[in-house]
């Protein structure tokens, strides 16, 4: 078995805590990603699973083993990192080889599990090759095959993708996706890149200073984000949120939020006057005659989709339509957000209805 369970882990440097009593439940063969903004804990958490970090609170386990104190060598695990780390004097074989002629492996079995992995990754033309000779791409193919020899229990990924470029990303993010499904092993994958998370993932851990704040399936936490922070991490375009108070029509409620009603779904239990925070997504506004007035700013068309600026009751919110329809900057147009694809968080806590 290579379940890893995170319990109660913290750490500290002197007095100053950064990762404050975390506990995640990773299955044999799951793919997780951590996800959070730049400081959030998620590569200080991976290095502690790694054991590169030593832990200050809590158990690791990896299988049924605590490895609180095992160096990283013995865990059995291999890690990807955001640089290459390649030997550059050495060929693209010798690369892949190098762990396992450490450990003194028997040649037989290095040559096998080399052309194995080269073969997976698409490396074959390339193992009498140094790094030099290779584009970003196969770089990286190369720092995952040396791991794949090593036939771990758990793959780690720290921004493995980070020094590609935009079109690299989409296809490298693909073949780890299809590699993790070929192999089956389990994986925990460290991006701030929330649609790599999406995209990738079995589950999806969004940390925030420290914390988690909420764990799901990409689509669990799309549709119903714990609160304000998931509502905004995660999605891209970014959620619109408008601060407003609850105001009941006719048995139904609203959201008003100076000149707008903005319709609640019968899914969130709010009340007369509560503050509130509205979320609702660029691509659940529609046309429609019953909607708010907004007068169209910026207008971004992508191909697939047009993004729309509206600014509307003192704010500017977000629209996303994916037919064609031809805007123009100070055009009057009406909005209506989808009911039931709304979203309420408490004004106070942030926490969602």
């Amino acid at each position: 078995m290579s379940q890893v369970l995170v319990q109660d882990v913290r750490k500290a440097y002197g007095s100053l805590e950064v990762i404050h009593g975390v506990d995640i439940d990773i299955a044999d063969g799951e793919f997780v990603v951590l996800v959070g903004p730049s400081g959030c804990g998620k590569s200080t958490l991976l290095r502690m699973v790694a054991g590169l970090e030593s832990i200050t609170g809590g158990k690791i386990l990896i299988g049924d083993r605590v490895v609180n104190n095992v160096p990283p060598s013995d865990r059995d695990i291999a890690m990807v990192f955001q640089s290459y780390a390649l030997y550059p004097h050495m060929k693209v074989k010798d690369n892949m080889a190098f762990s396992l002629k450490l450990k003194k492996t028997d040649p037989s079995v290095v040559a096998e599990r080399v052309a194995s992995a080269a073969n997976i990754l698409g490396l074959t033309p390339y193992l009498d090759r140094y790094p030099r000779q290779l584009s970003g791409g196969q770089r990286q193919r190369v720092a995952m095959g040396r791991a794949i020899v090593r036939n771990p229990q758990v793959f780690l990924f720290d921004e493995p993708l980070s020094n590609l470029d935009a079109k690299l990303r989409v296809q490298m993010r693909t073949e780890i996706k299809e590699l993790h499904q070929r192999l089956k092993t389990t994986t925990i994958y460290v991006t701030h890149d929330q649609v790599e998370a999406m995209t990738m993932a079995d589950r999806i851990v969004v940390l925030q200073d420290g914390r988690v704040e909420q764990i799901g399936a990409p689509l669990e936490l799309y549709d119903n984000p714990a609160n304000l922070f998931v509502a905004t991490f995660i999605g891209s375009p970014s959620m619109n949120l408008i601060k407003g108070r609850v105001k009941i029509v006719g048995g139904e409620a609203f959201v008003e939020a100076g000149d707008v009603l903005l319709p609640v779904g019968t899914k969130h239990a709010v009340t007369e006057g509560q503050e509130v925070t509205y979320g609702i997504r660029p691509e659940h506004l529609e046309i429609a005659d019953d909607g708010f007035e907004g007068k169209v700013g910026v207008v971004e068309p992508t191909g697939s989709e047009t993004m729309v600026f509206v600014h509307a009751g003192g704010r500017d919110i977000l629209a996303l339509f994916r037919e064609r329809h031809m805007f123009s900057p100070g055009q009057t147009i009406r909005l209506r957000p989808r009911r039931e694809a709304a979203h309420v968080f408490d004004g106070a806590t942030g926490k969602r209805i």
